[in-house]
């Protein structure tokens, strides 16, 4: 009865959660502006998509470009950050995770003003590289509590016999504590991939040539429309656009994904 009871909990989520992009797809497809005799199914809103601005190719290479910087800073960082906190012993190793953590607390668009400031004087404002860099600093607290945590808990046993048998740390590190914290590391770059893939406000902010907007930029462009008219089959369009990528890399992710809530990347 118990097992029943989350089959059918599970699945009423599961609609509850596709529901509104199943939609969104069915809306894409049908209507006076998805079919050139204006009834039935068609594409011609994924037509006038593909058309608009710089090309729905381009803005979707833009977006890929700053998500593969995001993502790649931050598992970098947060993986060699979150071994030195956990396993390195330094004066101020407590606060330091701490106060890291606190500015989870900070909203993120408070420091929006000095980055940009900053991107000026490295000669990265209006870059696709720039606006990566950004989006993994806000990434950065949240991927340390979730690597550190990850590495905390590893046997210690496994990194001393790697000592033991001749790996430096280094090597210890890069052929064993690694693929324990595997789960964790795919964790916070998935984080990584969504919020990057799905931001607004910093594109806003940090890009002024058209042809560098990522798409959620794109499509806010798109739905202001010309004279305020909007294009809502083309906006129903980039809807689908956007979010058929998180789906697929979720769905290749999402075993990693679950071990590494489930393996102790959350437990203090």
């Amino acid at each position: 009865m118990r097992t029943t009871g989350l089959h059918v909990t599970s699945a009423a989520l599961a609609v509850l959660f596709l529901l509104p992009l199943l939609w969104t797809l069915y809306s894409s497809l049908t209507g006076r502006q998805a079919a050139a005799d204006g009834r039935g199914w068609g594409v011609a809103n994924y037509q006038r998509l593909a058309e608009y601005g710089s090309g729905l190719g381009s803005y979707l290479v833009n977006t890929a470009v700053v998500a593969l910087v995001a993502v790649t800073v931050t598992v970098v960082t947060t993986t060699l950050g979150g071994y030195a906190v956990a396993r390195l012993p330094f004066p101020g190793r407590n606060l330091l995770f701490l106060v890291t953590l606190a500015i989870l607390m900070v909203p993120y668009t408070t420091i929006l003003v000095p980055l940009y400031i900053l991107l000026g004087w490295l000669g990265l404002q209006n870059s696709l590289v720039g606006l990566g860099l950004v989006l993994a600093v806000l990434q950065l607290p949240f991927g340390l509590f979730m690597m550190r945590n990850s590495f905390a808990a590893l046997p210690v046993e496994l990194e001393e016999a790697a000592l033991v048998d001749g790996c430096t740390v280094g090597g210890a590190l890069r052929r064993v504590l690694l693929r324990g914290v595997l789960p964790g590391i795919v964790t916070v770059a998935l984080f990584s991939f969504l919020a990057a893939w799905n931001e607004f406000v910093a594109p806003l902010i940090f890009l002024t040539d058209g042809a560098k907007f990522t798409l959620p930029l794109a499509l806010f462009n798109l739905q202001s429309g010309s004279l305020g008219s909007v294009d809502f089959g083309a906006l129903q369009a980039g809807v689908v656009a956007s979010a058929l990528p998180c789906v697929a890399v979720f769905l290749v992710l999402q075993r990693y994904y679950v071990r590494g809530f489930s393996s102790g990347a959350l437990k203090g």
